[in-house]
């Protein structure tokens, strides 16, 4: 349960990037010896890529809590397991990564988040550019190396996407030749892989341009890496503590990665102070309306798009929200409008008319940053707000709980009785 009208205060440290672990973790079985992976987030997301690749043959090893060795010198070719595979959205990195390694790959179509078609038609236009023939049938995808191996190619994407740069980046690291990707992503995740990757033994330059080029090796070999703090962890802390009033200094970041958060927060008021890996946040007396539009990096992120929308319903006057990523993003503002949030959507814009009171009501996390934006919008809230289907959340945030009550948030975990739930047993935040 969420007890609402708290205040967010004190310090909290940041977790290992999770949209670098996702295709980093995959990266892993191309290796040739052991990778030591430091940072790493636990979540779920993670979790099950490492089962994953512990199902294909892989030596799996904790040194410490967020400390992994992989070793995946034994690996063979197999089918990866179903059931895990369908419940992750990164499993299409596996693509890349086997058909790096193998020269064929078996997967299933990539799970995860459901909001909005988010199709991998540049990740097989990759594959085909690297001379991988793909097939899709009875949910599995299969592709296969024309001649057994993989060789250089220039690809030039129709839309700039994180994954398609991440798993034609995986691909061509043991290609034959050059690869040159064009009108790449430039997250800071695309370059956590490529360093992930060079300190390994790869040659892959211009990882947060949007032209890579990939100049492929033979192997890669054996060493340790510290994954990037993650930015949307960092940025959702941001906006609890301005939504809530709050002050939080919040350490393990690289500020200019939230540099795009950090200015549309002061520009509601807030006030956001830098230091070297650290940011503080210092919650306005009135929060002020802004308008948002999400873009590719170094655009404010669309994961971010939920929590800040949860802040805006608190602020004062009306505020527009833009998603220029993904064609269906608002399913969660129903979910916002049950707790008095007055949002009106058409299309790819929400209206919200902040400055409302919201109010404690059962609502559901739809996706991993919708439920994000729940315990935002609960924390602000009067009253309790019980939030179902938190699966989603712990996809890809570590102790969310225990870190916001570490700053002075009322949240609880509970069990809801299964007589309530009439379907798989699930974990509320209440």
């Amino acid at each position: 349960m969420i007890n609402g009208g708290t205040t967010l205060h004190g310090e909290v440290e940041i977790s290992g990037a999770k949209n670098a672990a996702v295709a980093i973790i995959p990266a892993a079985l191309m290796v040739d010896g052991v990778c030591v992976i430091e940072n790493m987030p636990q979540i779920s997301d993670t979790e099950m890529l490492l089962t994953i690749l512990k199902e294909l043959g892989a030596k799996i090893r904790y040194l410490n809590r967020s400390t992994v060795e992989i070793d995946c010198t034994d690996v063979w070719m197999q089918d990866a397991p179903y059931d895990l595979m369908r419940k992750i959205r990164a499993s299409y990195y596996l693509i890349g990564a086997m058909l790096g390694r193998f020269g064929h790959a078996k997967t299933t179509m990539p799970g995860g988040c459901n909001f909005g078609v988010r199709p991998i038609d540049q990740h097989i236009k990759g594959m085909n550019a690297l001379g991988a023939d793909i097939d899709i049938k009875s949910g599995f995808i299969y592709a296969d190396s024309r001649d057994g191996k993989l060789h250089g190619a220039r690809i030039y994407l129709d839309k700039v996407s994180v994954g398609a740069t991440m798993n034609i980046i995986l691909a061509a690291t043991l290609a034959q030749g050059r690869t040159i990707i064009e009108n790449a992503a430039r997250e800071p995740h695309i370059v956590d892989l490529a360093n992930f990757l060079n300190s390994m033994g790869a040659d892959i330059r211009g990882a947060g341009t949007d032209t890579v080029k990939v100049n492929g090796v033979d192997r890669l070999h054996g060493g340790s890496y510290a994954l990037i703090p993650d930015q949307i962890e960092a940025g959702t802390y941001m906006v609890a503590a301005a939504a809530t009033g709050g002050e939080v200094l919040i350490k393990n970041v690289i500020p200019r990665h939230l540099e795009c958060i950090s200015a549309k927060l002061r520009e509601t008021g807030t006030i956001v102070q830098e230091y070297g890996d650290a940011v503080l946040v210092k919650g306005a007396s009135a929060l002020r309306k802004i308008n948002v539009k999400t873009l590719p990096y170094p655009g404010f992120p669309t994961d971010m798009q939920p929590p800040m929308c949860a802040l805006l319903c608190v602020a004062n006057g009306t505020s527009v929200v833009t998603e220029g990523v993904y064609d269906n993003r608002f399913k969660y503002v129903n979910e916002l409008r049950k707790m008095g949030a007055e949002i009106q959507v058409d299309g790819r814009v929400a209206v919200v008319e902040g400055g409302k009171r919201l109010s404690g009501a059962p609502v559901m996390a739809c996706d991993l940053r919708a439920g994000a934006a729940m315990v935002i919008a609960g924390m602000c809230a009067a009253g309790t707000t019980v939030v179902e289907d938190v699966r989603f959340i712990e996809r890809g945030y570590e102790n969310f709980v225990g870190k916001l009550n570490s700053l002075g948030a009322d949240i609880r975990i509970v069990d809801e009785p299964e007589e309530r739930r009439g379907r798989e047993k699930i974990v509320s935040i209440v």
